[in-house]
Order: structure tokens, then C-alpha cells, then sequence
């Protein structure tokens, strides 16, 4: 039987492993695979097919009208009146929104991801009999493991 799961990597991991040694599971039958990072930045701009749930124009649509309301409130009083000037108004406002969102996702989100030291993850495997599945399988929940799976070797 194989047992996966996931864990960050910390020092439980290595806690497991030595868990798992003492209940008798050889080193030969352990497995750790640890994840790599994202290398390249994530993308600004969705495209039709993919969409992160991160919205850029919310801001600048708020801003808009709340611009073109106020333009086109003073444009009775200005040459161009109130029509122009609350398209210009508007289209000033949702620029300054579009300029604040990108400023907040590009420099402010990824600071905070940097401190917070976002870690991949690792991925244990452990080959046991099926007589010992439940202790190891509480032994990796004791050492605070992201999620477990069994998987017995008639693929049920």
C-alpha cells in the first residue's frame, strides 16, 4: 500500500520521517519529492481562457463615476459643458483607479509575498504493508501533514 501526502517544508517533515523509521517503515520505502517554486511572475492582465479572480478595473470604475459626477457638476459652469467634461472626468477617474490597482498588485502584493516567504510544498511517499497504513497515516497527521491519501495496490 502507498500512502501520500503533503506537507510544508518545515522541520515536522523531517520529524515524520524519523517517526515513521522508528515504527519500522525502511528507507528504502520512503519517498520525498519537494516542489519548486514559481519562478516567473503571475500575469497582470486575464486572458479570455484564464482568470485569476483578481479584478483591475474595479477601482477605476468606481472612480469613474464618482469623477464623471462630479465633472460633469462643475462643467455646468465650464465652456465645454457638462457633457464634455464629464467624460473627461470620467475617463481621468478610471485611470487613476486603473494606475492605483496596478501599483498595488505589481509592488505592494508582491512585498507582502516576499515576506511572508511563501514555501512550496513536498510530497512524502511511503510504501508500507497494509497492516501498518493506519499508524503511518496517524503518524503524518501528527506531524501536521497538509493532507493524506492511501492508495492500495489493487488500485481500489
Amino acid at each position: 500500500m502507498q500512502i501520500f501526502s503533503t506537507f510544508e517544508y518545515s522541520s515536522y517533515i523531517e520529524l515524520a520521517i524519523s517517526d515513521l523509521k522508528k515504527k519500522g517503515i525502511k528507507k528504502e520505502d520512503i519517498f520525498i519529492v519537494p516542489l519548486n517554486n514559481r519562478t516567473e511572475d503571475r500575469r497582470i492582465f486575464d486572458s479570455l481562457h484564464r482568470a485569476d479572480g483578481v479584478s483591475l478595473i474595479d477601482l477605476g470604475m468606481a472612480l469613474a463615476t464618482a469623477f464623471s459626477v462630479i465633472g460633469a457638476s462643475i462643467g455646468f459652469k465650464l465652456s465645454w459643458g457638462p457633457i464634455y467634461w464629464g467624460i473627461i472626468s470620467a475617463f481621468s477617474g478610471f485611470i487613476l483607479g486603473l494606475g492605483i490597482k496596478i501599483f498595488m498588485f505589481k509592488v505592494i502584493r508582491k512585498n507582502q509575498r516576499l515576506l511572508r516567504g511563501k514555501h512550496s510544498e513536498v510530497i512524502l511517499i511511503v510504501d508500507c504493508h497494509a497492516a501498518d497504513a493506519e499508524a503511518v497515516e496517524q503518524t503524518l497527521w501528527k506531524n501536521l501533514a497538509l493532507g493524506v491519501s492511501k492508495v492500495r495496490p489493487d488500485g481500489l
